[in-house]
């Protein structure tokens, strides 16, 4: 390596490389040709670029410019990001460590150790998280076969393949201790203990430890355990959820690092609840104070909509690998595997259920989920309606500087120096994206049009090529792809194959899908590309069946199916199109993200109103979807929204696109296509996100955690304890009558009799809750009236409770009156799950 650019190596050790495009930009220019095959990996390019490149740069004035200019970035951004702990309120560097735990990480397709939306979400929580200078780090698992490649046969069947990766190869290395020797984390496994190493990976300034099995000192079947991304059998994904929660933990722990909040990232890594409630039992606590003082500090995120999507173990699995755990927490087996129990089935053991009961503070991923995940894990809170329930929302974000196109990001450099800092500021976006002329933002979506296409075209060739279509084919499609042939509406759909994303909803007219397409004067190109799990068939043969057609004459030319979907090919894909489209059903959508990432970029959403869309849309950013009765036949929704589909292409969409002006484009288009931008890009970036999580979970996790000491944890689980052993006596009735109605301005009393079965006064709430949702009893919405003691009934042995206050106006009110248990400690009002209604 030529001493002038002796920091490539350095740059090419950290994952800033895959958000700061001046880093990549280095590696682009020294040789392009080899920079795509060794596909955008710093480490491998570096090891096998010319000598003669290298010394050339070294040598060109210009080249060595960029080199400084990115060196410059790249130190001032960890300058930056040290002294910006203050975009967080309240988080201190030195003691508010956040320790976020993951199965999947996807940050760059130069480190695969993901498989879908949750890794990418992960990844993206990570850099938005070292951009904010927030104390975080992050804990995964290092595969060697994670994302795994797809090529399409001949007959359109989806081909897997698994490729390890080579650890040399990638931007990791080991964690060692203070002699520089490996650090090693033995792990109890029944009847053998297996070896954990951990190996390290910088995103920005957030440290991501990777655990790792295979060492040869391990047993052939337990080096195999980290191997594979969801790989194996029950009994390896057993243990793989064991080594990311129990050995996270120790690791941590070994490196002096004592997280204020442990962050749960869907359920499986939720044995990290159990070991840390074994060290605190170790230190003297009993199990169940020890729950409530790991619960206070732990944040939970869950991800899934589907009952099927939770993980779920045998009792005998967990049994053979938690009866010591089980022995060391002071519980009989029975007890522990309560932890996970659920009505979704109950031989097995949830590990939702036991993220959820080993946290206080929990979310779903946009407002729907959030409603869904509510009402699915109500049973958490049995007494408490999911409108009131702990289970909130923290809507899914993207992470701009990835997805943003570098045209976007060049022009905004030019316009708006420091945009980036920027990133939820909507006023800002509103003028920034306003003030662009209309014909430059028109070309310059149509230069990325041009850019995707030619990459789009390159990979069909090379699939076309390799499975022998007919030159008739391959030409058609050259034809339809040339980088120049930007004129045709480009629909994108790119995703996980899995049948409630509906894919081939666009597809149950096609003769009508097909003449839209085909009209020579407003032509139309749709591009599909994504991976269905290779044990997922149904997934499978939608991929099958979108190749079929596009094999028919009537779609020869227009439709399109992308191979081995990744991120490098998401980034051309959200940037370049002209309309993402999205078709799930409702509502099973969690979040999805795609759209959003298609979205910064001026790109359209044609969407089923399910996930951040329905939070999204506008009205003037793209087109929605209403769903149709979630409790109609699924083939009655799937036609009337596929109509519904079609009709928006062919009436709206189709016709403004090609209701060009004098100027060559549609102004209302470019109006849409920057509403878009304007509108979504502050919403749902994942800074505002991570700002959202810090406010909203991590700073009350602190907060909690802090007031919950050794005592008071003892505290509260005895009173728990003592209030779920009384609950089923309590018991509330009327003193007297409420009157029905009462003059205007005139105060309301109210007096109830509650029989509190041993409980005391200072044990509950009693509350009057006016104006809600006579429909719908909860909490939320309404106007609260506590009740005061003024009383006892020596008789019956009864509180008597009073409350006094005057309606804020006249007319109609609706009143209802509840009691549930409260303490201080509690992280949230119905933490307990119980409650009365009067």
């Amino acid at each position: 390596m030529p001493e002038a650019l002796a920091r490539l190596e350095e740059l090419a050790g950290n994952l800033l490389y895959s958000w700061n495009r001046r880093v990549r930009g280095l590696y682009y220019r020294l040789d392009p040709a080899l920079w795509e095959r060794c596909q955008h990996n710093p480490k491998v390019f570096l090891r096998r670029v010319s000598q003669q490149r290298l010394d050339e740069r070294a040598r060109d004035p210009y080249y060595l410019r960029e080199y400084s200019e990115a060196l410059r970035q790249y130190d001032a951004y960890f300058k930056a990001t040290e002294q910006c702990y203050c975009a967080i309120d309240g988080i201190r560097a030195d003691c508010d460590v956040v320790a976020y735990f993951c199965m999947e990480y996807g940050l760059h397709e130069s480190l695969r150790l993901y498989s879908g939306g949750l890794g990418v979400l992960a990844g993206d929580h990570c850099k938005a998280a070292s951009d904010l200078g927030l104390p975080f780090i992050a804990v995964g698992l290092m595969y060697r076969q994670g994302y795994f490649g797809q090529t399409i046969g001949p007959d359109g069947t989806q081909q897997a393949h698994f490729e390890p990766m080579a650890l040399p190869d990638l931007p990791i290395r080991p964690v060692t201790d203070a002699a520089g020797a490996e650090v090693h984390i033995p792990l109890q496994f029944p009847g053998r203990t297996v070896q954990v190493r951990a190996w390290q990976a910088d995103v920005g300034q957030v440290r991501l430890f990777l655990l790792d099995t295979d060492l040869e000192t391990n047993a052939e079947a337990d080096r195999a355990i980290t191997y594979q991304l969801y790989g194996g059998d029950r009994a390896n994904r057993i243990a793989q959820e064991i080594v990311l929660g129990f050995a996270g933990v120790r690791l941590l722990r070994l490196l002096g690092i004592a997280p204020a909040v442990w962050h749960i990232n869907e359920g499986h890594a939720g044995f990290l609840v159990l070991e840390r409630c074994r060290e605190a039992v170790a230190a003297g606590l009993d199990f169940e104070a020890a729950l409530e003082q790991v619960a206070a500090a732990t944040v939970f995120t869950t991800h899934t909509p589907v009952q099927a999507g939770h993980d779920l173990f045998a009792h005998e699995l967990v049994s053979t690998h938690c009866q010591g755990l089980a022995a060391e927490l002071g519980l009989s087996m029975d007890k522990l595997l309560a932890l996970g129990s659920s009505p979704q089935d109950g031989h097995h053991f949830n590990m939702t259920a036991l993220s959820l009961r080993g946290s206080r503070h929990h979310n779903g991923v946009s407002a729907i989920h959030g409603r869904v995940a509510a009402s699915m894990e109500a049973y958490i809170w049995p007494q408490i309606e999911p409108e009131d329930n702990p289970l909130q929302h923290i809507s899914n974000g993207v992470h701009v500087p990835t997805y943003l196109a570098r045209e976007w990001c060049n022009l905004f450099d030019a316009r708006h120096p420091g945009w980036f800092r920027k990133l939820t500021e909507a006023d800002f976006w509103r003028d920034a994206i306003n003030a662009i002329p209309d014909n430059r933002f028109w070309n310059l979506r149509q230069s990325l049009k041009s850019e995707m296409l030619e990459g789009i075209r390159d990979v069909l060739l090379r699939q076309y090529q390799r499975n022998q279509f007919g030159r008739a084919r391959i030409e058609a499609m050259r034809a339809a792809l040339a980088p120049e042939n930007t004129r045709p509406l480009v629909l994108g759909f790119a995703r996980r194959f899995v049948t409630y994303k509906r894919a081939l909803l666009l597809f149950r007219d096609p003769a009508r899908l097909a003449r839209l397409l085909g009209d020579p004067d407003r032509p139309v190109i749709v591009l599909f590309a994504g991976k269905a799990h290779p044990q997922d068939v149904p997934g499978q043969e939608m991929i099958r069946r979108i190749n079929a057609l596009a094999a028919q004459p009537e779609f020869l030319g227009r439709l399109f199916f992308v191979e081995d979907y990744d991120l490098a090919l998401a980034r051309k894909l959200v940037t370049g199109t002209d309309v993402w489209l999205n078709t799930p059903q409702y509502p099973l959508e969690a979040s999805g993200t795609s759209g959003q990432k298609a979205a910064i970029n001026g790109v359209l959403n044609v969407s089923v109103l399910d996930g951040w869309w329905a939070e999204g849309f506008d009205g003037t950013n793209g087109w929605a979807i209403p769903p149709h009765d979630e409790q109609a036949d699924a083939a009655l929704r799937d036609a009337l929204e596929a109509d519904d589909l079609l009709d928006i292409l062919e009436r709206e969409v189709i016709p403004l696109y090609f209701d060009h002006g004098p100027q060559g484009f549609n102004d209302r288009w470019v109006w849409m296509s920057k509403s878009a931008m304007r509108s979504i890009l502050p919403r749902f970036s994942a800074h505002r996100m991570v700002m959202e999580y810090a406010s909203r979970l991590y700073l009350p996790a602190i907060g909690h955690s802090r007031r919950l000491d050794a005592q008071a944890a003892r505290t509260l689980a005895r009173w728990k304890s003592a209030v779920r052993a009384h609950w089923s006596g309590v018991s509330l009735r009327w003193q007297s009558p409420p009157a029905g109605a009462v003059r205007t301005g005139q105060e309301v009393t109210l007096s109830v009799a509650a029989q509190l079965d041993g409980l005391s006064p200072a044990d509950v709430h009693l509350e009057c809750l006016l104006d809600g949702d006579p429909a719908a009893p909860a909490a939320a919405g309404c106007v609260v009236h506590p009740f005061a003691v003024s009383g006892r009934d020596a008789g019956s042995g009864e509180t008597l409770f009073t409350a006094r206050f005057a309606p804020p106006e006249h007319g109609l009110h609706c009143f209802r009156v509840h009691l549930y248990p409260y303490h201080e400690h509690l992280g949230h009002p119905f933490e307990v799950g119980l409650r009365l209604w009067l």
